[in-house]
Formats: C-alpha cells, structure tokens, sequence
C-alpha cells in the first residue's frame, strides 16, 4: 500500500506532499490541474525511465519519493535479500523508495536509504504498484497483455520461468546448428580441397634436409671422374708412393724420439706426432675405400633429380620450403580435423536439439494446461463481474490456441491467447479489439485488472482516467465497482466523473494555480464540506447551484450506505 507520496521540482510542482489511506483515493481537479503529473510522478517509483526533461524549469534536480508498505509478500522480500538491500522483518514492512533526478545526468535511485541500480526498482516496482494510464486501453486488445492477463490470474510463474530457460536452451543449440550448417557447400569443397593437399604433400614424404642431402649426392654423381682422380691422387701422395707422407713422417717421427732420449724437450711432441701419423693414416685408407668404392649410377642420378623435381614442385606450391610445405601439410590436417569434428558435433547437436525441443515442449504442455484450468474460472470471475459495470448481458470468452510447430515457439510458451467479447445479446463473441467501444474498454480494464489481480491484495492499483468515456448508470456502476475493488486493495484513481468521486475513501483535489510570473500545482486532502463542494462543481461546472450540492451530498450518503 501507498502511504506517502512526495514530488519535488517536477514539471510545475514545486513541492506537494500526500498521505494516502487504504481503500479508495480519489483524485480529482480540473482539466490540466496536473493529476497526470502525479501519476507518472509515481510511476517512476516503479521503475519507468524518466527523463530530465521533467525537471521543474530553473531547478538543477528533482526529487520523488514513496512509502510503501507490504504485508506477507514473500516474493519482495526475496528480492530484497538476493540484492542484500535491508527490509524490516516481521508479516509488515515499510519501504522508502526515493528517485534523485539532475540536469547533470545524476540519476540515483534509493531504497531504504541504500542506493540502488535502476534494475533493482524495475523488480520491486511492480510488485508493488500496478498503474493504468490512460492509453492502456489499447493494450487490452494486444494478445501479449491478454496472455499476461491471463496468466496473473492463473499464477503461473514458476512453469513460464522453466518454459523459458527451455526455450534459450532450444534457441541456444538452434543457432549453433545454424552456424554450423550455414554455406554448405562452400565447406564440401574446403574439405575436397584440404583432403587433396594433405594427400599431396603426404604422399611427398618431405623430410627437412633431404634437398641438400641429395644436392651433394648429384654433385658427386656429376664429377665421379674428378672425384676417382683427385682421391687416387691424394692417396699415393699420403701413403703409396715412394717418399709418401705417412712414411716421411714415420721417419721423422722416429729421428724427434732418438732426440728425446737426450732431450726431454722433445718428449713434449710425442703424443702429438702420434696423433698426426694416425690421422694420415686414416685418412688413407678413408681415400682407398672411397676410391674403390666411387661408381657412376645413371639410374641413381635419374631417381635424385627426379626427387628433386618433386620436392621442388610440390614446395611451390606450399611456401617455397619443405619447411613450409610440412607446416602447410599440419595446418591442413588440423582444420580438415576440425570440419569433421564440426561434423560430428552437428550429429551431436541434431540429438541435443531433439531432447532440447521435448522439453521445451513438456514445458510449454505443463502451461498450456495451467492456463487452460484457469481460463473456466478467469471467465465466470470476468461474467460476475459485468452486471458491477453495466454490462449485464455481455458475453466473454478466453480461447486458447496451441501447437507444437516452431514458428509458435517462444519464452512464454506455445499458447497463443486472445480474450472474445461481445456486450449485445444473440451476437457470437469476437476478439474484443473488434467490438469494445471506448467506454466498454474502460470498463473491461476494470474488470479484468481486479480480476487478474486479485492474489496481490497488498498492491496499489492506480488508475488514470478508468471511466473516460462514460457517464450517468455507466459511471455509478464503475464507480462501485472501484469501491468494492478498493475493499481488497488499496485504489488510487484519477476521475472527472462525480458519480466515481462519490465513493472515495479518502479524496483529493489537484489544483494548479497561475501567478503572474508562475504555475504552481498543489494536492489537498479534502474533508466532508470541501467534498461536497468538489462534487457539486463537478456536477454543475463553474457556477455551483445549491441543488448540485443537494445532488452532491445525497450522492456521497448513498454511496456510504453501500
């Protein structure tokens, strides 16, 4: 319930203060008095974006602030606590909700004195006040806001919240199947395209090195003449001939040991002129075996620059290296790996997508048939009602349709929902944005927000301008019906209807007066007197009659008998 409400420097008020009572509150005032200003004044504690545009003309800030008190409302209370925002404990609590606006771009929101993100007040706003402005009418013809409607009334948040999560989850898998599916083709002729070069350079056998290796082998193939020659050559020179070198220095050596024996500076080269007579000798018979062994092989030079010829083609081919090549040949490999794991994981997708889509289903067959359990209920509440309004021979419908194809899919079910109506007896009913006039539209809101509505009694209901468009037996009845409404709830409802204004609990007049260099609006509670004066203008206009304010005084006696 709305107990307080104060606005600061905002549009032409400069400061108002209210204090709001249960049951019915009525404000009431003259055309552009302001009380629209209120109105969204209030909306904004629910988390309506507001802009600085509203801000009072010469200030730098406004201010909007509310208290509310709730009583057993669990699911606010949760909010609190998941936010780690402070509430009293115990069945009754008291919130302050408080919105600092400025010309700088400041826009804080506090609740309890703890500021708060504007996210926060979107959660708990609605929770506590439900306002009706007046171009809801036009929502009332939307199957969203009917499903919406319907679902209030039926209490099923907890199975819309798993319809969905089952729904991302669907949509989820859905896209990736998307993109994985997506340009087909393109894809097949990658994967025949990587399948070719990895058998290509596979069947290569590239090996790092190898073009050099056989490079030196050609060569010697090439000079296998000079090769023979030079290598026979060396040898005579080291070892066969006559004076060669190992036999000269075997001499030599023998000469430096006799000098040692007499000299042990001598002694020094021993080891090193071993060393020298062994490496010749080595050398020696490393050239006789590579002599013995040298052959020419056309066949063999034939198969290297054939090879040759292979690594050099398939190597331009891939980066002008074996190196290359063989990098080209991984990287090849991996992403053909990786197309055909995208294969397999739309074998896998195509499975989760089947057990993704039967839950959703199950989810939104689980709602379907809450709402189908409540729609009996929601339209023998909304008949009963009729007959508070006027409209005693109406007819209402709630048709429910479902299907399991795709298209239909989305977060709130498969149900597709829309409300029938027709106030005229032996007329078949149809979708009411076909046949409600404006006056039997304000009505229908009416009901069907008190209806929907009727599991929150700790809500403020706010309704602007509910009765636009009536008057005489029609705006009595409305009238009454806000009345037996505000019996369960709290009501604030703006009226220009006296016959509406009769019924208040507790009434309040706008007014919004003009000075010479300003426009001021104000709020006042009015007592017994200033009610029946109030009335009695909107009864008579201007010029007030002592028979309106007879009318006024019998109309408030009446409605207080009721």
């Amino acid at each position: 319930m709305l107990s307080f409400l104060r606005i600061e420097n905002i549009a032409l008020i400069n400061s108002i203060e209210a204090e709001f009572g249960p049951g019915l509150n009525l404000l009431t005032g003259e055309t552009g008095s302001g009380k629209s200003i209120i109105v969204d004044s209030l909306a904004a504690l629910t988390g309506e974006r507001v802009s600085t545009d509203l801000i009072k003309e010469g200030e730098r800030s406004a201010r909007i602030e509310g208290v509310f008190s709730i009583n057993g409302t669990r699911e606010v209370r949760q909010i609190f606590e998941e936010a780690g925002v402070e509430l009293e404990s115990g069945s009754e609590a008291e919130i302050v909700i408080r919105r600092d606006l400025s010309l700088a771009g400041k826009n804080r929101v506090f609740v309890n004195d703890q500021l708060v993100a504007a996210a926060f007040l979107k959660k708990i706003g609605p929770l506590l006040v439900d306002i009706h402005g007046q171009g809801d009418q036009a929502s009332l013809f939307e199957p969203s806001s009917q499903l919406a409607m319907l679902d209030h009334f039926a209490q099923t948040g907890s199975l819309r919240e798993n319809a969905a999560v089952c729904y991302a989850e669907w949509r989820s898998v859905c896209e990736e199947l998307k993109t994985l599916k997506s340009d087909e083709a393109e894809k097949l002729q990658l994967v025949d395209i990587l399948r070719f070069q990895v058998d290509e350079i596979r069947r290569a056998d590239l090996r790092s090195g190898e073009s050099d290796e056989l490079e030196d082998e050609k060569r010697r193939l090439n000079n296998i003449e000079k090769l023979s020659l030079l290598s026979s050559q060396a040898f005579s020179l080291l070892y066969e001939m006559d004076g060669s070198a190992v036999s000269t220095l075997g001499q030599a050596v023998d000469r430096i040991r006799q000098l040692g024996e007499y000299d042990d500076r001598f002694k020094d080269y021993f080891e090193g002129l071993d060393a020298a007579t062994a490496v010749l000798e080595d050398v020696s018979i490393t050239l006789r075996n590579y002599q013995n062994n040298l052959e020419f092989s056309p066949e063999r030079l034939e198969a290297i620059e054939s090879r040759l010829a292979e690594i050099a083609r398939v190597t331009r081919k891939y980066g002008g290296t074996v190196e290359t090549a063989i990098e080209h040949h991984a990287r090849s490999e991996a992403r053909l790996s990786n197309i055909e794991t995208a294969e397999l994981r739309e074998k896998e997708l195509n499975t989760e997508l089947a057990r993704r889509r039967k839950s959703y289903l199950d989810a939104a067959a689980a709602l379907n048939e809450k709402r189908r359990a409540a729609a009996g209920r929601f339209v023998k509440q909304i008949e009963t009602n009729f007959k508070d309004v006027a409209l005693e021979k109406a007819r209402f419908e709630v048709r429910i349709d479902n299907g399991d194809d795709e298209s239909r899919f989305g977060p709130d079910g498969s149900d597709r929902v829309e409300f029938f109506f027709t106030a005229n007896p032996g007329e078949s009913p149809k979708p009411m944005a076909k046949v409600a006039s404006g006056g039997e539209a304000s009505r229908l809101m009416l009901i069907l927000k008190s209806v929907s509505n009727q599991q929150n009694g700790s809500k403020t209901s706010v309704f602007d301008e509910i009765d636009a468009g009536i008057g005489g037996r029609v705006a009595e009845a409305v009238g009454m019906k806000l009345k037996r409404l505000a019996a369960a709830q709290q009501v604030l409802c703006v009226t220009h209807q006296a016959q509406v204004a009769s019924k208040a609990d507790h009434h309040f007049v706008v007014e919004k007066s003009m000075g010479k260099r300003s426009t001021s609006i104000t709020i006042r509670q009015l007592d017994d007197a200033e009610r029946i004066e109030e009335i009695a203008r909107m009864l008579a206009g201007e010029k007030i009659t002592d028979a309106a304010r007879e009318n006024a005084r019998e109309m408030i006696a009446s409605a207080g008998k009721r």
